[in-house]
């Protein structure tokens, strides 16, 4: 229940439903009135200061980006706040680091805010380990772009693609262009499950076309930033000079990448080819235009709303889904079959 709830119940104005709820202002006795009595329909605790009533009233569905480089976090992020609005619930958005604990953020904004649920982008691999503290949440919760559907988790659905058979593709894509000696750059895969997906999926592809794979030599792990990207090509042409070919697992890493590519006087992708993942806008417009594995971010992002509010309303199991991805073939490959 928000206060444009309350107010759309009562026929007053949210003004005057603010004032109630904060026993500020001048208000009618008939107003006060009947807004309380809506108060006390939904349990609500009515004629306390307006910090406790805080504690006592559920408000908006939180979302908690954790990477604040990401720019397909940016996308889905404005994305999920038209869809969550446009169903008349407040979008409470939080931003923390890449190595910041969404549990731990999850649980302050639970004292401080209470909303009817939080929908989690980019949480950590660990989170499937914290089923207890999940569930102390006591709210629906949602991953989007991840899949948490072998663990579980009662009030924890998630929706995302099959990151395992789209790296598999990458590396199917370049395979057939000729390409063998590929590194690859990514997240932490001990700490990042979608990253540990994507790992998995490239090793079962060399494994399917016979391609040897060594992961200290042909592995780079960063952040998923510009400057991560620049960081991780640089250490792979360092231990992997022969590389004709790099998969960067997100679009931000790999224009990054370019970046260091060109800096070590190569030319992409005469002399290295590239390849992203997520389909941001941004890889339209880099030269050369980025090949790369876009995401659904509009299909996810409605989607994975509507799952969220299906459990706020009709609190059941977890639900999980898997949406699909497609290639964008852009310049950054070139065929040396």
């Amino acid at each position: 229940m928000t206060i444009k709830e309350i107010a759309k119940e009562t026929g007053y104005g949210i003004s005057t439903v603010s004032r109630v709820l904060n026993n500020t202002g001048s208000v009618s006795a008939k107003a006060r009135k009947e807004i309380t009595a809506v108060i006390e329909k939904y349990h609500f605790t009515p004629n306390v200061n307006a910090k406790h009533l805080k504690m006592q009233v559920n408000f908006g569905i939180a979302v908690i980006v954790k990477g604040i480089e990401n720019m397909l976090f940016l996308e889905l992020t404005e994305a999920i706040q038209q869809k969550v609005r446009a169903n008349g619930y407040e979008c409470l958005t939080y931003y923390i680091d890449e190595d910041g604990d969404e549990i731990a953020e999850a649980r302050k904004i639970q004292v401080e805010r209470r909303p009817y649920g939080f929908i989690f982008l980019g949480a950590d691999a660990n989170i499937y380990h914290r089923r207890l503290e999940i569930k102390d949440l006591n709210v629906p919760c949602i991953l989007i772009t991840d899949n948490s559907v072998t663990f579980g988790i009662g009030n924890l659905s998630s929706i995302g693609i099959d990151d395992s058979l789209a790296a598999a593709n990458v590396v199917d894509y370049l395979y057939r262009h000729g390409h063998t000696k590929i590194g690859i750059i990514g997240g932490n895969p001990d700490k990042s499950n979608p990253s540990r997906m994507r790992l998995e999926g490239c090793e079962l592809a060399f494994i399917k076309h016979d391609i040897d794979f060594d992961i200290e030599k042909q592995y780079s792990a960063s952040r998923f930033s510009l400057e991560g990207g620049y960081k991780a090509a640089e250490n792979l042409l360092d231990k992997f000079p022969d590389v004709t070919a790099i998969f960067a697992m997100s679009d931000i890493m790999a224009i990054g990448a370019m970046r260091a590519i060109y800096n070590s006087g190569r030319k992409i992708p005469a002399d290295i080819s590239i390849m992203g993942f997520d389909g941001i806008e941004l890889a339209r417009y880099v030269h050369p235009r980025l090949t790369t594995v876009r995401q659904n971010v509009e299909r996810m992002a409605e989607r994975g709303t509507e799952i969220m509010l299906e459990c706020i309303k009709n609190p059941t199991e977890e639900i999980h889904e898997v949406v699909s991805f497609s290639m964008i073939e852009g310049s950054s490959v070139a065929d040396i079959s």
